[in-house]
């Protein structure tokens, strides 16, 4: 499969199927934040405005997944959203697309991307209990993939789990914090 990276925000036509593959990615989810092309769309056109990156995988025909990464603090950044189409997904194709913005990311001398992944669906041991200030961490440390959580593929791809805001999204509904240096042993 012949894929390249592309800027989305330099094409109306790549902006338009970053939204499609962003309703499909997360068409599965009991209550997706884009459940129609419009709203994805203007996920997308903010993903892609000012200083933020924005880059997909695309094969000429079809855009298999893109990411966007847009400022939190002044060198750590916040990747949101990494969105691949599900008949593409489970062959590196969201790999490919972290290690392409990472690259771009430590160019402009950001140092860390932090990243969100929220348990809404009862995907990971954290939201089989009562999280409080007392075990959170002792839980995080301990986590286990119930149903296929990305959490895990972000591990793979060389995240760690920083912190866990229990009940973030409902009861039992924790979101999962992650971070990771893009100093690569060298001083910052």
């Amino acid at each position: 499969m012949d894929v390249s990276i592309v800027d989305i925000a330099e094409s109306n036509t790549y902006k338009l199927c970053a939204a499609r593959t962003l309703v499909a990615a997360f068409a599965d989810r009991e209550r997706s934040a884009w459940p129609d092309i419009e709203s994805a769309a203007e996920e997308v056109e903010e993903c892609a405005e000012g200083a933020s990156l924005c880059i997909g995988a695309y094969d000429g025909r079809t855009m298999l997944g893109w990411v966007g990464l847009r400022e939190m603090y002044k060198v750590t950044w916040e990747l949101h959203p990494l969105a691949v189409d599900p008949r593409h997904q489970g062959k590196g194709i969201g790999s490919l697309l972290l290690r392409e913005l990472e690259a771009r990311a430590a160019r402009r001398g950001i140092i860390g991307v932090m990243l969100g992944t929220d348990d809404e669906e009862f995907g990971t041991s954290l939201s089989a209990i009562d999280l409080d200030g007392g075990n959170v961490l002792r839980e995080a440390e301990r986590i286990r993939n119930l149903k296929r959580h990305p959490y895990e593929f972000y591990l793979k791809n060389g995240y760690a789990i920083v912190g866990v805001v229990p009940n973030a999204n409902g009861k039992r509904k924790p979101d999962i914090w992650m971070w990771k240096s893009l100093l690569n042993d060298r001083e910052g």
